[in-house]
């Protein structure tokens, strides 16, 4: 199976300390939250262009590299794989809400995934329990899968 190509919208940037959603009624990036005094985003966060996860939002991907990006960046990524992981929202309810690991076609630095140490899977992933815990919400890993298997999990819409 060949990995194509991702594109990726960048909604937080690397380092921010505040939360960035883009917005399809008003095509804008809007600020929804401020995070905790010294917690940051470990790497670019944003979503997978033209997906859909069972939360009903865009696929969530963390995006490793060597530089930062801004709000509404597209960058074309190579998927390394994901965190496999369920979050119970604020009223009980369980979704599957997996988040997939990217780099940049262009990083120089990131060309696979034995670039990625597992301290660094599990940083992202301790970044994602704290994260939720700030929201009320439980954010628990399952396990990490390898590029191919979180590709097929990927689900583009027909053209």
């Amino acid at each position: 199976m060949i990995i194509k190509e991702l594109p990726v919208v960048i909604e937080t940037p690397k380092g921010s300390g505040e939360k960035y959603d883009f917005d399809p009624a008003s095509r804008f990036f809007v600020l929804s939250k401020m995070l905790p005094a010294g917690m940051v985003f470990p790497y670019d966060f944003g979503f997978i262009l033209g997906t859909r996860g069972a939360d009903g939002d865009p696929l969530d991907v963390m995006v490793i590299s060597e530089f930062k990006s801004f709000p509404g960046c597209l960058i074309k990524c190579r998927l390394l794989g994901a965190i496999k992981a369920e979050q119970r929202e604020r009223d009980g309810t369980i979704v599957r809400n997996d988040r997939y690991i990217a780099v940049p076609v262009v990083s120089k630095a990131f060309k696979g995934i034995d670039a990625v140490s597992a301290q660094t899977i599990r940083e992202i992933e301790h970044f994602f329990i704290s994260y939720n815990e700030q929201e009320g919400k439980q954010f628990t890993p399952l396990g990490y899968i390898e590029a191919a298997p979180a590709y097929e999990q990927i689900k583009f819409p027909e053209k």
